[in-house]
């Protein structure tokens, strides 16, 4: 399996994944799928990630999910499986292609009833949820276009109940915030980390698994 993780030693990451990995057989099967099927396969998340992001809803006692970005499906499968009987997860994504193998993935785990796919540009979606006055959420998750994350932030954030847990991901953008002549993306990226880490409404952590994880605890 090739290392996501910026700048670590492949064996280091052979050594991870070999003593502390557990992925479930579902898990697995949707990741080699969507690796010898998809052009954009690295678009999926880590195996470790969603092991550590199960962890932390765990950790939190999350029953609601919100996830900006589904892809295949590998995150949200591994959060419904991770969530209680009667957890929920909403999912926001644009792509009718991509979503069709995660709702296979879903059906397969036996989950789908528990996921609210939304197929629709996400801050419509967190516009209506907003609007409607949507329980809050225990944790989200955003991995989606770049440009727009610091709206994702912001509008995820205020749908997340105190304590709730807000995750960014590809924040190390494999290295390229180091850019002397960045992208639009990577400007976004850098921009996001460095509002969360003023932001006196979290409490703000830069994790350095995968493609790096902004972990913000909502106040």
């Amino acid at each position: 399996m090739t290392a996501k993780n910026t700048g670590l030693d492949p064996d280091l990451h052979d050594y991870i994944l070999h003593s502390t990995l557990r992925e479930a057989d579902v898990l697995r099967a949707l990741r080699e799928e969507t690796h010898a099927s998809m052009a954009d396969a690295g678009m999926q998340i880590a195996p470790e990630q969603g092991q550590l992001m199960a962890l932390l809803a765990r950790a939190i006692g999350a029953k609601r999910y919100l996830e900006i970005g589904v892809f295949t499906g590998y995150s949200s499968l591994a959060m419904a499986l991770a969530l209680p009987a009667d957890g929920r997860v909403v999912a926001c994504d644009v792509s009718e292609e991509y979503t069709a193998m995660a709702r296979r993935s879903w059906e397969r785990a036996g989950v789908s009833e528990k996921i609210d796919l939304r197929i629709a540009p996400a801050l419509e979606t967190l516009a209506a949820l907003k609007a409607t006055g949507a329980e809050p959420f225990d944790m989200a998750f955003v991995d989606a276009d770049k440009e727009n994350v610091d709206a994702y932030y912001e509008a995820a954030l205020g749908l997340l109940r105190p304590g709730g847990l807000l995750l960014i991901d590809n924040v190390l953008w494999g290295g390229r915030v180091l850019d002397d002549e960045p992208s639009e993306s990577t400007r976004a990226l850098v921009a996001v980390v460095a509002k969360a880490h003023a932001d006196e409404r979290v409490d703000v952590s830069l994790v350095p698994v995968s493609d790096g994880i902004l972990l913000a605890r909502k106040r």
